[in-house]
This record gives C-alpha cells, structure tokens and sequence, in this order.
C-alpha cells in the first residue's frame, strides 16, 4: 500500500482539488482519466502513471511521482507530480481568458459594470433612433 493511493485521495492531497469530495465527484463524473480510461474515486495509483483532469475547457496531465494520501504543501507540490500538460491547452485557456463576457455560462450571475460598459460601446453605435434627437430638445425650448 506505500506504493500506491486511491485517485480521490491523491488528487485532494496534491491541491488537484481543493478537497477531496470534488475530487471524488471529478471521478464519478468521468473527468478523471488514467492513461486513457475513466476511473472511480476507489482506483489505486502508482508511480509512474499519467491522470488526465478535465476542468473545462482545459484538461491538465499529470505525471505521477510519488503516491501520497495526505495533503502537503505547496511547495513539496515537485516531488509530488509532474505537469504534462499540452501547450495547446494553456493557449486554448488563454483565449478563453480574453474572450470574457462573450462565452458567459449561463447563470452566473448579471454582468459586471465594467462588461455592461463593454456592451454598451458595443451596441450602442447601432443603437440610434430611440428616444429623442438632438433637434427635439431644441425645439421645446424655444416654444416656452
């Protein structure tokens, strides 16, 4: 058993997850991968084996190098695991960064100030015709 852990255990020990139940839910959803196959929050690790974790959009690799069931530091995260990640998924998470308000999922909430104002000067050139113009205010000053 010192050569291995359960998947579960070992995402949450290694700050995959923030804690272990979300780690557990990742695998049961079929976010979880080893070397190509979905795995159940039970399955054992060893040293060695690649896990695949789907966050969307990106999926993070990671190369196992030491199996451990209690969560350590982070900065022991080294010894731990290594990252072999894609380049291509770090560039996929970058454009999803810039792109902002446009990919909103649904339900998180009313937009931000700061996305309304990006609206508004995206729309508003092409909102002309409502409410009054310029020369209708004008026009009811000088008939007082």
């Amino acid at each position: 058993m010192a050569n291995e852990a359960r998947i579960d255990k070992w995402l949450w020990a290694a700050r995959i997850f923030k804690t272990r139940s979300i780690a557990a839910d990742a695998c049961k959803n079929g976010r979880v991968t080893i070397n190509g196959v979905n795995v159940k929050p039970s399955h054992t690790v060893k040293e060695g084996e690649t896990v695949s974790v789907r966050k969307p959009p990106v999926t993070y690799s990671f190369k196992i190098l030491k199996t451990i069931e209690q969560r350590v530091g982070a900065k022991l995260l080294p010894e731990i695991y290594e990252n072999v990640t894609a380049p291509d998924q770090y560039e996929l998470l970058e454009m999803n960064r810039i792109s902002g308000f446009v990919n909103r999922a649904r339900g998180t909430g009313r937009p931000t100030k700061k996305d309304r104002r990006s609206l508004d000067a995206f729309v508003g050139p092409t909102m002309e015709g409502f409410g009054y113009a310029d020369d209708d205010w004008e026009d009811e000053d000088e008939e007082d």
